[in-house]
Formats: structure tokens, C-alpha cells, sequence
């Protein structure tokens, strides 16, 4: 059912054209923005020539994405594609350098795929030689657990603006928790990279090419984001039911959480996930810093209404959605930071039409979405007593509309008991906005469970 259902919404959307590029490169054109997501469980929409499929590397990906069709493909990791920032290797790019990035898998499976990105690129993307593997620490990988990736069973991959990519199935026993690092060889200049900004992670680059070197002695540049890289399935136990998406702001980015330690809201959702015996799902975090649901901007992302089809809905076996979105439309409204233009005054009824909006696409799929309420912000750099109002307004439609499928009360679990509009001192990360690792703990335990696991 679930199939049928990407099928429907993904098939009036999305023509896949490749062929095989100059270098033996398979090349994605940007007549697409990607591969659908909504096809992974039938493997990688892209084909190769035919004169391609004479080698053993094509035929055995071939039938290891045989194999894969049968299976059950859920997101173990993702994260939300923005366009080019100041401060990182966004706006410079690469060139003949590897990226090594590290990622948490929420769920396990016996066989992985990465789905690549140059959806914000100017230019196509050469990627000549990519892996995953396990992480050992830092950049150094677990030996024996190096995987290289092929693209229609090819091991380079040219990628046109605008377009995504996923890899060709490969065999890699991942463990829910599991720390997985993607390198990615990219020998040509890229121009300003597509990335994932505030990862809340160490990453690493190395001068030439060491996608397949195990050791962490090349990767001697440090970064805090991800770059080209836009999610990790894996092929799950049946008891794996689906996909959960955190859609979200900085708030679901995990910003302020130490760096390294996985102490983002999501991540404390996926640990109850795995720890539990019985049915569970994987959790993935498509949270940007300062996204909002109405507005896009050049430092935060495309607003929330834009990018759900692509961040939520075309998310292999997607079930379940939370959306905490909405204190960046408030809070921006009197804004004058250049990079968060526009500053549009935005209403409470305004932002309720936007989650209105995205309610009926989730329906429309079959996905059922949450509703989280909006936290305390008093005391924040942008709160207004017209945006405290704002909020309630806001959170009071949230508990009491019915329109969404079930609410979390985010707020209540964060605020402090004596002064609701206001984080509790203890979850706290000083900036009144942002609570801190132990407020991400307590959002995480308040959501319930046998509500996402329950079946339509």
C-alpha cells in the first residue's frame, strides 16, 4: 500500500534521464529535481546503457537491487539540503578533496544505500568515487567495513543542478546507533555546495582522493556540515514499520547541543525506538536553524510548505510526521537580520493555514501528522509580548482543532512550571530559545509512542 501510494504521488512528478557520461560516469540530468524517494523500495530509478551491463560489478548490483526489492527500505538517517551559507566550504566548495561525514543510524538493516545531492548546486557535481562504512572514531573507519558505492553500477556519478541521486544498493549489517561514515571523492570544483548547515557534528576533509582509506591520517580539515549528502536507508526488519520525519526548525536541528553527542530531540526519539522489544520505526531529522513554515530565506532554507514533498513525503515507507515549526515566522516578523528577509508580519491565522496546508498533503499521502506545541521563548532575542500572543493562539488551535492526528505538548514539557512562558532554568541552554541537552531529553520522552506505531 505504502508503494502504490509513492507511486501515485511521485510517478505525475518525476522523469528520471540518464546516460552514461564522459569518464564512464553515470550522469543524473537536471530534467528532475531527483530520483524519487518514493521509488527506493524498487531500487535506484537511474539505468545505464546496455553495452554498461555487460561487467560482473553492474550485474552483481543489479541483482543485489533484486534482492533489495523485496525488502523493506526505511530512512535511518537524513537530513534537509540548503542552499550555500557563509562561514563553511558551502560558498567555496571542493575540489580534488574527500569528505568524510559522519552520520547516526537510527535503525538497522543488512543492506544500506546514500542518496546524494546537488539539488542548490550551479553546476553538475562529479563525484569520482564514494563509500560508507562504519566509523571507528573520528575519521579512522572500522576495517573490514569499508563498502564502495557504485551508481547504476558504475563508481562515478555526475550529478546536474537540481538533481538527486541514490547509490545502487550495497550489503553492510548496520546496527540501530550505529555511527556510519559517508566519503565522497570529488576531483573536480564543485562551486558552491549543496549542505546541510548546523549538522551539530565533526566532519572531515582530506587534499585527494581517500574514499576507500580507513585510516583518519589524510582528513586533517574539520567541519561542522554536511555537504552533498541527503540521507542513508537501509533495508530493515519487517518489524521495522516505517519512517518518522521530525520536520522542523533549530529547535528539531538540535542547535545549541554538544557537538558529537547526538543529543538532539530526534536522536533521544530514536533511542526509545530501538530500545524497544517489539514493532519499532526509524526516526530521521529534516530540522534547518531558523526555517519557518511560510518563508524561505537565504540563511535558513525553503519554508516549510515548500519542502515537505521533498523532505517529508518522498522519504521511503514515511508513516509518521511531527511538526515543530512556526516560532521563526513569529519571531522574524520583527526582524531586521539581512539573511532572514523577509520580515513579513505573520499572523497566528496565517501560520494555521500553513499547517492546514501541510495536513492536507500528509492526508493526501496517507501520512499522518503531529502536532507539536510551539515552546516557551520569553526572554529570547526576538520574543514581543504581540509574539507571546501570538504563540498561544497559535498552540491553542494546535490542542483543540482535531485537524492534526494527535498533539505533543512540547511546551509543557519544557517550560518552567512557575513561569509557563519561559524555558525551565534545567532545560535551559542560555539563550531562552534553545533548550539544552537535558530540555532535548525531556522533549524526546514526551512524545508517545503507541501513537506513531499505530496503524491507520
Amino acid at each position: 500500500m505504502v508503494l502504490q501510494r509513492f507511486r501515485r504521488h511521485i510517478w505525475a512528478l518525476v522523469v528520471l534521464a540518464v546516460v552514461v557520461g564522459a569518464g564512464g560516469a553515470v550522469r543524473l540530468s537536471s530534467a528532475t529535481s531527483a530520483p524519487s524517494r518514493g521509488h527506493r523500495g524498487v531500487g535506484p530509478a537511474a539505468t545505464v546503457a546496455p553495452a554498461a551491463m555487460a561487467s560482473p560489478e553492474v550485474q552483481r548490483a543489479a541483482n543485489l537491487a533484486t534482492t533489495a526489492q523485496a525488502g523493506h527500505w526505511v530512512a535511518t538517517w537524513g537530513a534537509a539540503p540548503q542552499g550555500p551559507t557563509l562561514g563553511n566550504f558551502s560558498v567555496s566548495g571542493f575540489r580534488d578533496q574527500t569528505v568524510r561525514e559522519v552520520v547516526l543510524a537510527s535503525a538497522g538493516g543488512s543492506t544500506v544505500r546514500v542518496r546524494l545531492t546537488n539539488v542548490f548546486g550551479s553546476r553538475p557535481l562529479l563525484v569520482g568515487g564514494a563509500t560508507i562504512s562504519v566509523q571507528r572514531s573520528t575519521a579512522a573507519l572500522v576495517p573490514g567495513t569499508v563498502r564502495r558505492l557504485s551508481f547504476s553500477g558504475l563508481p562515478t556519478v555526475l550529478i546536474e543542478p537540481g538533481a538527486e541521486i541514490l547509490s545502487d544498493p550495497v550489503a553492510l549489517a548496520v546496527r540501530p546507533l550505529t555511527h556510519l561514515a559517508v566519503s565522497l571523492y570529488l576531483p573536480d570544483a564543485t562551486g558552491p555546495a549543496t549542505q546541510h548547515w548546523q549538522a551539530r557534528q565533526v566532519n572531515y576533509v582530506a587534499a585527494g582522493g581517500h574514499a576507500g582509506d580507513p585510516s583518519a591520517g589524510p582528513f586533517h580539515i574539520f567541519t561542522r556540515s554536511w555537504y552533498f549528502l541527503d540521507g542513508v536507508d537501509v533495508l530493515a526488519p519487517r518489524r521495522d514499520l516505517g519512517t518518522v520525519v521530525a520536520l522542523g526548525d533549530s529547535i528539531t536541528d538540535g542547535v545549541t547541543a554538544p557537538l558529537d553527542a547526538d543529543a538532539r530531540w530526534p536522536n533521544g526519539l530514536a533511542r526509545r525506538f530501538a530500545a524497544r522489544s517489539g514493532s519499532t520505526m526509524s526516526v530521521i531529522d529534516e530540522g534547518i536553524g531558523g526555517n519557518r513554515v511560510l518563508n524561505g530565506s537565504a540563511c535558513c532554507g525553503t519554508a516549510a510548505v515548500a519542502r515537505f514533498e521533498r523532505d517529508v513525503l518522498e522519504q521511503p515507507n514515511v508513516r509518521d510526521v511531527i511538526l515543530l515549526e512556526g516560532i521563526n515566522d513569529i519571531g522574524y516578523s520583527r526582524s531586521r537580520n539581512p539573511l532572514t528577509v523577509p520580515h513579513t508580519d505573520v499572523s497566528a491565522a496565517a501560520i494555521v493555514a500553513g499547517y492546514e496546508q501541510i495536513i492536507a498533503l500528509a492526508h493526501a499521502a496517507g501520512v499522518k501528522v503531529f502536532g507539536a506545541t510551539l515552546t516557551p521563548f520569553a526572554g529570547a532575542r526576538y520574543w514581543t509580548p504581540d509574539g507571546e500572543a501570538k504563540r498561544d493562539a497559535v498552540n491553542h488551535w494546535i490542542e483543540t482543532s482535531g485537524a492534526f492526528d494527535g498533539v505533543i505538548d512540547f511546551a509543557s514539557a519544557v517550560a518552567d512550571p512557575a513561569d509557563p512562558e519561559r524555558l525551565d532554568p534545567a532545560y535551559d541552554s542560555g539563550d531562552h530559545l534553545h533548550p539544552n541537552a537535558a530540555g532535548y531529553r525531556a522533549m524526546a520522552a514526551a512524545v508517545n509512542l503507541p501513537q506513531l506505531l499505530a496503524l491507520r
